[in-house]
């Protein structure tokens, strides 16, 4: 056992990071528990849309199990990897439900998306091609997809509905599920803002003990079991649509890529693991999330992100890759609470204020805009808006980046125009006009 630990601490260069094994271990531990609520909104969301719970279940699982291991191993950080909620959001709601595509059309269109990402983190185009997007649209982009997610949770949690006179309108709160979204919304909010760890996790339990009470909610007869329905997932893919859907493919590149880097320089950064402006093992790290995605996608889910409730972790005194190594251990355990899991997520009041959460967090982000540079704030809030307003994240990119472009030339700044811009530019015009269609 001592060789063991003595092998743990070199190979994760424990004491170089003036941090412990039980640290890590508690640290990987509390990011398990923060995160555990992706395993059922994830799955719940590609059930939305056709595909079968527990092979999206087992997917998710898989996934956050083999980008987990990779990060912690060969990149050695303390970041989780999980199929991202933002853009399987966008997958699900706007390429499948709305744009109409197949899920396996799209599975296919996000495989190549991931090979893309992969073979990208192997090179330094990968940098050149998140420089190419102006840091207003970055902004623009992620808080729009936090806009997007609120207005999706509030819609299956029946808060918001369709009106023929105003296109939206507040739901029935007399119904009861309704009401149970706008309590479990309020029990989240309190949470989150008490700091509380897990707060996302602990307000899935409460309302899904008040559900159980009210008799919404109810436990399944056989409580462990392994998932099935792998196999009705699993390497469904459909590549016959990908040349007319490479509008989608280059939005699933660019948010997974720009998204996960800022989340892994936040976390690095709260872990005092930045070396200035210099992060160590950059193209390692960003290989995780590629490789988990790769894998992910094949088997039957989304992309995957690195997840910000890392941060959960490195507050606890994670520093090292052994955390990570931990938090994906134990969601392998999860894989026997499927039947738990598939009852929580027929629920929508469960799960629906998850999303809710996630995306305000992720809108806080436009706080990050300069207010004072209207070439960069007309843009990004068009971006923004666009996004929950056309129900499209493709169109408040394409919006966003044509203004941004439009705007620059008009003033002048043609120059500080990368060409990459107007190539995407270029491209999402020629969408709009159904010129490539």
């Amino acid at each position: 056992m001592e060789n063991i630990k003595k092998f743990i601490r070199k190979y994760f260069l424990i004491e170089e990071r003036d941090t412990s094994i039980r640290t890590e271990c508690l640290g990987g531990l509390l990011n398990f528990f923060t995160i555990m609520y992706i395993v059922v909104v994830n799955p719940a969301m590609f059930a939305a849309a056709g595909m079968d719970f527990g092979g999206v279940f087992l997917a998710t699982i898989v996934s956050i199990v083999i980008g987990c291991l990779y990060m912690g191993i060969v990149s050695n950080y303390p970041i989780v990897i999980a199929p991202g909620l933002g853009i399987n959001a966008y997958v699900v709601y706007t390429v499948i439900m709305t744009m109409g595509y197949s899920w396996q059309s799209t599975l296919g269109c996000c495989f190549v998306a991931a090979t893309i990402f992969l073979l990208l983190s192997m090179t330094s185009f990968r940098e050149q091609l998140i420089a190419s997007i102006p840091e207003c649209l970055k902004v623009g982009i992620t808080a729009g997809i936090g806009l997007f997610i609120v207005f999706i949770g509030l819609k299956n949690g029946g808060l918001v509905i369709s009106d023929h006179s105003t296109y939206v309108a507040l739901g029935d709160l007399t119904n009861t599920g309704t009401a149970l979204t706008a309590v479990g919304i309020i029990i989240s909010l309190i949470l989150a803002t008490r700091n509380i760890p897990a707060a996302m996790l602990l307000g899935m339990f409460i309302l899904a003990v008040v559900s159980y009470v009210l008799g919404v909610f109810q436990l399944p007869q056989q409580l462990i079991s392994l998932p099935t329905g792998f196999s009705a997932t699993a390497g469904h893919l459909d590549f016959t649509h990908v040349p007319e859907m490479l509008p989608i493919v280059i939005i699933i590149l660019l948010v997974t890529m720009f998204d996960t880097t800022g989340t892994m320089i936040g976390v690095a950064k709260q872990a005092k693991l930045m070396k200035g402006d210099y992060f160590p093992n950059l193209r390692s790290a960003l290989m995780s999330d590629a490789f988990a995605s790769f894998w992910g996608t094949l088997m039957g889910t989304g992309p995957c992100s690195s997840f910000v409730e890392s941060s959960a972790g490195v507050m606890a005194g994670a520093r090292t890759g052994l955390a990570a190594v931990i938090t994906g251990l134990l969601f392998i355990l999860l894989i026997f609470m499927f039947p738990i899991a598939n009852a929580i997520a027929a629920v929508p009041a469960i799960t629906a204020p998850v999303l809710i959460i996630a995306g305000i967090h992720m809108f806080r982000e436009i706080n990050t805009l300069d207010w004072g540079d209207k070439r960069a704030l007309f843009p990004a809030v068009l971006t923004c808006i666009m996004m929950p307003l056309t129900y499209s994240i493709t169109n408040g990119v394409a919006i966003g980046m044509l203004s941004y472009v439009a705007i620059s030339i008009a003033v002048g700044k043609i120059r500080e125009i990368h060409p990459l811009l107007y190539l995407f530019s270029i491209w999402f015009l020629l969408d709009f006009l159904k010129i490539l269609q």
